[in-house]
């Protein structure tokens, strides 16, 4: 977590002078929504977010039978007197052959709540976090009339993509999916599918122009991009930057 929160320092910066990622397999780039990718760096939102996505992924059906669940005689060993042995109860204890287990485990669910906003926001510093230290690329999933894992390999080697690497598409982009998936170190994912763990845990980050939409509607609930596009315009407006030059002299 700590090179992720270093690199993160730079995202204002990022955020300040707009977004933008270069397009793989070409010398052009693309913009970023600055809404998704210009977010500062929470390290504990990020941590628990990361935790809660990890926790979601356990199967959970670890199983262990207890003393009250084997199959096996409750009868005494032997008698209580008389034998010249010591006493002895029933052969279902857990430290005998055959016996139940102690505390052991039971199915259960390893779920954690984490706050609908608090999730978004931890997206948007993950996503950030990868547009401030140049570690992103956007693709156009259109390129790949037919599944081509040379073109994808030597894609990834052009523009440096570090191991291991991110590759998130949508789910109609079927021939981009085959291209990438058999290249080592490489994982291929799809853009609802994608937590917080997989976009940290990845050195490099590749998304689809049609993920990408994805992405923003999963990191921001709408009103948020409306809003910063409405400060936009207004900012740009001749009026307010003559009233910002007044303010300054």
């Amino acid at each position: 977590m700590a090179p992720q929160a270093k690199a993160a320092g730079s995202t204002r910066g990022a955020a300040a002078s707009g977004v933008r990622a270069p397009v793989l397999g070409k010398t052009s780039k693309a913009d970023l929504p600055e809404a998704v990718f210009g977010e500062e760096f929470h390290e504990s939102l990020v941590h628990e977010t990361a935790r809660a996505d990890l926790a979601a992924r356990r199967r959970g059906t670890a199983s262990a039978l207890g003393r009250g669940e084997i199959s096996m005689t409750t009868a005494k060993a032997w008698r209580q007197k008389g034998t010249g042995r010591a006493r002895v109860g029933a052969l279902s204890v857990p430290h005998r052959r055959g016996g139940g287990a102690a505390f052991g485990p039971t199915p259960r669910a390893y779920t954690m709540k984490v706050n609908r906003k608090a999730r978004r926001r931890a997206l948007r510093a993950a996503l950030s976090v990868h547009a401030a230290r140049g570690s992103v690329a956007v693709l156009e999933g259109a390129s790949f009339d037919q599944p081509a894992t040379k073109q994808a390999a030597q894609a990834l080697q052009k523009w440096g993509a570090r191991s291991p690497t991110l590759v998130v598409l949508d789910a109609d982009e079927v021939t981009a999916l085959k291209s990438f998936r058999n290249i080592p170190r490489v994982t291929v994912t799809l853009a609802t599918a994608v937590g917080v763990a997989d976009i940290i845990g990845h050195a490099s980050l590749v998304v689809s122009k049609q993920a990408l939409e994805v992405l923003a509607a999963r990191a921001t609930d709408g009103k948020r991009g409306r809003a910063e596009e409405a400060g936009k315009a207004g900012a740009a407006s001749p009026d307010e930057s003559e009233r910002s030059e007044d303010s300054e002299e």
